[in-house]
């Protein structure tokens, strides 16, 4: 590997000046070639499957099942009404506990969703937004009684209310107060917990919502300046809260210009924080970012097919320089993964990183006319959008007028007129189709889930002191009407013993829900 290295800057060097100059040295600014110097020649991205479905028990057992096998990390998929902030046995919550993701309502359910997991040992990914600060409450609950220090737990909370209101519809407070649960969450974990990621801002589902791949660049970083700018505003320190800040992109089936989108991204991230924002520690301008390969891309017709173009996405994601990587089940378009189809995708990301030599060398794709080209096009492309998104007053303003969402929708309408008429061909959809295909096995969640969770949480709540809890709430409940942080409020609550659905139903009678526009 080291030759390998060597051979690399050797490249670099008989580069013309101006080109040296655009791209830089990996690891230096503007971190077009990566954020590390020397990549995966030290250090392999995180493998970091996305699982969560029933309830904790079970998740926990899928968690113990791909760490066994080799993954590296963990990422949680919470259920809807968990998202939502509802307990199970919430009348909106029928039919929908424990069905896209595991259901966690109280401290007894976040402990056993990590028996047996040390959390000094395994960083976790929890992709939850509107409910964001409280999930993580109860992590840091239980880290503390595995005796583990909150300076030593790492992760991610996605954190990211923004793209709730353009794409993914999970929000429960208007964008004012959540914004301020958001910065709430920076405030806190730069004092208490220094290895936290404390947001995840999050193209993935804008880039599944329809946008293309300029799009997905452009407001994804509109919404990071909006986050920067609310925290910027609350008294934060630039250089002490910048450095925890991730990103999260899809990639998509163009391997190419999926690479050059991450590399564009970097650059463009870079130069918004040193010359927009005056950053000054370089760890504030480096765009680190978990990617995800394209849901949206998966077929029902032919789901094998989902196997190869899921390792295409992952080299795209590779190639691009990603931290963390999830490779998606080829039996998602059809349901949850099953436990066999589970492997096969953390199976797909270590032959990428053992077998197919493209971790051997810094930046193997740098250099490329074509990619650089790509690189360049994307970075002006995503620029435009976001001096439009900042012409609007910000992507807050863009969103309250809907001009992010109108973006998106158009793109998503154009690509499916494409495969509609035949102008994109996705294979084995629209052409190279079979008359009768073989059944492919489903994963079913037990439908007593409901039932059986609903009793559990009724359970919990009369093993309590009720007049604690209520003062727990009614406290929150005052704190929201104020200005203090937040976070210290609903730690209490959790401590003790209130549920999700009432610490997010305090905070809902101060704030709110929020309707959209028409």
């Amino acid at each position: 590997m080291a030759e390998n290295d060597h051979a690399t800057e050797g490249l670099y060097e008989r580069l013309p000046d101006d080109y040296r100059e655009r791209l830089g040295r990996p690891g230096a600014y503007p971190f077009t070639r990566g954020v590390y110097p020397r990549m995966y020649l030290d250090r392999l991205w995180t493998m970091r499957q996305y699982a969560g479905f029933g309830s904790a028990e079970e998740t926990n057992a899928r968690f113990r099942y791909l760490l066994e096998r080799g993954q590296t990390g963990l990422s949680v998929a919470f259920d809807l009404p968990t998202q939502l902030g509802l307990d199970p046995d919430h009348p909106l919550a029928l039919g929908e506990v424990g069905r896209v993701g595991v259901s966690i309502a109280t401290i007894d359910d976040m402990r056993r969703l990590f028996a047996g997991i040390p959390l000094d040992r395994v960083t976790t990914s929890m992709t939850i937004n509107a409910p964001a600060m409280m999930l993580l409450a109860l992590y840091l609950l239980v880290a503390e009684e595995q005796g583990v220090s909150w300076d030593r737990v790492g992760g991610t909370i996605q954190n990211d209310i923004l793209k709730e209101y353009i794409a993914r519809g999970t929000y429960i407070y208007p964008p004012q107060p959540s914004m301020r649960l958001v910065t709430d969450v920076f405030e806190f974990a730069s004092r208490e917990v220094p290895r936290w990621n404390t947001i995840s801002i999050s193209g993935y589902h804008i880039r599944e919502a329809g946008s293309t791949a300029a799009q997905e660049i452009a407001f994804t970083l509109a919404n990071g300046k909006a986050y920067v700018r609310a925290a910027l505003e609350r008294g934060l320190e630039l250089d002490r809260f910048a450095p925890r800040l991730s990103f999260f992109f899809a990639a998509h089936n163009d391997v190419f210009e999926e690479a050059a989108k991450f590399r564009a991204a970097r650059r463009l991230w870079a130069r918004i924080m040193k010359e927009e924002f005056g950053a000054r520690n370089p760890k504030s301008w480096m765009l680190r970012f978990h990617t995800q390969t394209g849901g949206s891309t998966l077929t029902a017709q032919q789901p094998l097919n989902n196997v190869v173009r899921v390792a295409y996405q992952a080299l795209a994601a590779v190639l691009g320089g990603t931290q963390s990587l999830h490779t998606n089940a080829y039996d998602e378009a059809l349901g949850l993964p099953t436990e066999e189809s589970a492997l096969l995708a953390l199976r797909t990301q270590q032959i990428l990183a053992y077998e197919s030599g493209v971790t051997r060398a810094i930046d193997p794709a740098g250099g490329s006319f074509y990619l650089e080209y790509l690189t360049d096009r994307l970075e002006e492309e995503a620029r435009r959008l976001i001096d439009q998104v900042e012409e609007l007053g910000g992507s807050v303003r863009a969103v309250e007028a809907g001009f992010i969402q109108r973006e998106i929708e158009e793109s998503a309408w154009r690509y499916q007129s494409e495969i509609e008429n035949e102008e994109r061909i996705v294979v084995g959809l629209n052409r190279f189709t079979l008359e009768e295909e073989p059944p492919v096995p489903v994963m079913k969640i037990d439908p007593e889930t409901d039932r059986r969770r609903a009793a559990e949480v009724r359970a919990f709540r009369e093993r309590r002191d009720a007049a604690a809890v209520e003062q727990a709430l009614e406290a929150l409940e005052r704190a929201a009407r104020g200005q203090e942080n937040l976070f210290p409020f609903v730690l209490e609550a959790f401590r003790r013993r209130a549920t999700l659905g009432e610490v997010a139903g305090a905070l809902r009678a101060v704030w709110g829900e929020y309707q959209p526009a028409g």
